[in-house]
């Protein structure tokens, strides 16, 4: 390993069928009052909303609802619950839910008590978290972003046609119950594998040194694969969920990272594309996925040389680009998006989308906006 870094990931989680009983524990570290925020209302329906309710009940906990949140939160809805969290004065903010609506309670929890304009100061300028924090904590309800175990928080400006990024804080602890995860729609369940494997590769598809950390993606990888299919034949297999859930939370709580200068332009291609259409997050990056990855073979040997050890030691066979062919065919088995066109991209908008693209240049190309403008075009 050539890189030098620190790691360091407070988080704690509590995992498995019985896990959400450690709740009353936690609530004991934390004052009286809690901001339960949650999606559209699916965890009404399949009755976690009403075992968290319960145990805050319990617990004593004096309840504040900011029910809500969008597949991909908005500054707007950002702003309304920062509101409601400094008005009320909530101790503790619980994320109920999927990678969106723990990324809406980091970002509120770190907006509530900021006097700048945070949309300018974090997101634009990537300014420092000066001001109260509030502790937030999750309980998973859908496996594919990390966020229960990171600081990541991805938001929206729809003023702006902008999907943005900044990093607050851990949440303190997550709650993470594969059965909570088996009444996820198809369509979102492979695009939490996706995004799952995105996160890997995009770490993984950087330098050329004998890392541990590639080892280490490789077999998350290699897991990943073999859970996705038995999840699509049995989405109540709990052995395979649990698998994909721990794979999630491993493939970006920063272990992945660790000496590696990493990637991530899938995300930026996908996230510009996402800005725009509002489409599904595991979705624009499956869409963007193999044209940007056939650029990277066509144009550096290091990218090229890295894609054959993925070949290899991950789908099995010999060759770059029947190495990504092979993940593409393993992309139609899942039913994901393959082109942009699928996720609501439109070739006049080619130009917005790249003007909405930031371009990373810790991998091993850095693309120019030409470069970004004929990815997306070969994505369509």
């Amino acid at each position: 390993m050539q890189g030098n870094f620190s790691f360091h990931n407070p988080t704690r989680l509590h995992f498995g069928k019985e896990s959400l009983a450690k709740l009353s524990e936690e609530l004991q570290n934390y004052g009286p009052k809690v901001m339960l925020t949650y999606g559209g209302g699916s965890i009404k329906k399949n009755g976690i909303y009403d075992q968290v309710v319960a145990i805050l009940k319990e617990a004593g906990k004096t309840i504040v609802e900011e029910p809500g949140v969008m597949p991909n939160p908005t500054i707007d809805k950002v702003l309304e619950g920062a509101k409601l969290a400094k008005e009320e004065k909530v101790d503790l903010i619980l994320a109920v839910g999927g990678g969106s609506t723990c990324d809406y309670a980091k970002a509120v929890a770190g907006c509530a008590y900021q006097d700048k304009d945070v949309w300018q100061h974090y997101f634009h300028e990537f300014g420092a978290l000066d001001c109260q924090w509030i502790p937030v904590a999750c309980v998973l309800t859908m496996a594919g972003t990390g966020s229960e175990m990171d600081a990541c928080s991805v938001i929206s400006s729809h003023a702006e046609n902008r999907k943005m990024f900044y990093y607050f804080r851990n949440p303190d602890f997550s709650i993470l119950n594969p059965e909570f995860t088996f009444t996820v729609p198809q369509y979102q369940m492979v695009a939490g594998i996706y995004d799952i494997m995105s996160h890997i590769l995009e770490q993984y598809l950087s330098d050329s040194d004998d890392n541990t950390s590639d080892y280490i993606a490789e077999g998350l990888m290699r897991s990943l694969i073999v859970s996705s299919r038995k999840a699509l034949q049995n989405p109540q297999d709990y052995e395979a969920r649990s698998n994909i859930m721990w794979t999630a939370t491993w493939a970006l709580n920063g272990l992945t990272a660790c000496g590696k200068s990493t990637d991530w332009m899938v995300h930026m291609l996908g996230q510009a594309v996402a800005a725009y259409t509002d489409a599904t997050h595991g979705h624009t990056l499956s869409a963007v996925s193999g044209a940007y990855y056939r650029f990277l073979i066509n144009n550096s040997d290091d990218a090229k040389r890295k894609f054959e050890r993925l070949a290899k030691n991950v789908w099995g066979v010999e060759g770059a680009i029947n190495g990504l062919e092979t993940m593409e065919a393993w992309m139609r088995e899942l039913g994901l998006a393959m082109n942009i066109t699928d996720c609501g991209a439109k070739a006049e908008d080619l130009e917005n989308y790249a003007d909405a693209c930031p371009i990373n240049e810790s991998g091993y190309v850095v693309l120019t906006r030409q470069n970004v403008i004929d990815v997306l075009r070969a994505s369509l």
